[in-house]
This record gives C-alpha cells, structure tokens and sequence, in this order.
C-alpha cells in the first residue's frame, strides 16, 4: 500500500518571522510564495506544517 501523500503550498512569506519558522519552510522544500511540495503524510512532516501553519496550505492528495 502506498504512503498518503499531502501537497503544501507556501502562500505566505516568510520576510520577518522567527528564523526557526523560516528553517521549517527551507526544510518542507519551500523557499518562495506559492512554492509547491508534496510529501508522505506522517507525523514528521504534520509537525512542521504545524510550525508554519499561518504560511501554508495543506491539501490531501488522493491517487
């Protein structure tokens, strides 16, 4: 069975906020304002969306 997969999309930037916040994005693979990535969706990654989550857009990804 394949892993879930979800798409986050950067919809915010990160000009000003906490360098942690801005690593988090820089780590997702988000480096500019609707930037896309898709990623398996575990609890890792649902960690830095929550990090972020004022910055970014999560969708489920049904194949």
């Amino acid at each position: 069975m394949m892993a879930k997969k979800i798409e986050i999309r950067q919809v915010r930037s990160a000009a000003g906020k906490r360098p942690a916040q801005r690593a988090t994005l820089r780590a997702l693979g988000l480096r500019k304002i609707n930037a896309v990535r898709v990623h398996d969706d575990n609890p890792v990654i649902r960690g830095m969306i929550n990090v972020v989550k004022h910055m970014v857009e999560v969708k489920d990804i049904n194949k």
